[in-house]
């Protein structure tokens, strides 16, 4: 990914996720109360800023890493058995 897009894409990505996470831990920890979505909304606007501070730190030593294992996971499968 070049450019803007590798900078927007971890954004969007842990956008997506902490609304969905914020949103299931809200709900086990609460439960679906009167004030169910002001805390829900209120976990995420606290947990998208950590996560994609982090995301955009990390999604680069991921990506190496993934590919790393991709890699030997290939080689073992082409070594004869």
């Amino acid at each position: 990914m070049e450019g803007k897009a590798k900078y927007i894409f971890p954004i969007l990505a842990t956008g997506l996720v902490v609304f969905v996470v914020s949103a299931v831990v809200t709900f086990t920890n609460i439960g679906f109360r009167a004030d169910f979505v002001q805390r829900w909304l209120s976990a995420f606007a606290i947990g998208w800023p950590v996560a994609s501070v982090t995301g955009l730190l990390a999604f680069p030593t991921i990506r190496r890493l993934a590919l790393g294992i991709a890699a030997l996971i290939e080689r073992r499968s082409a070594e004869p058995i």
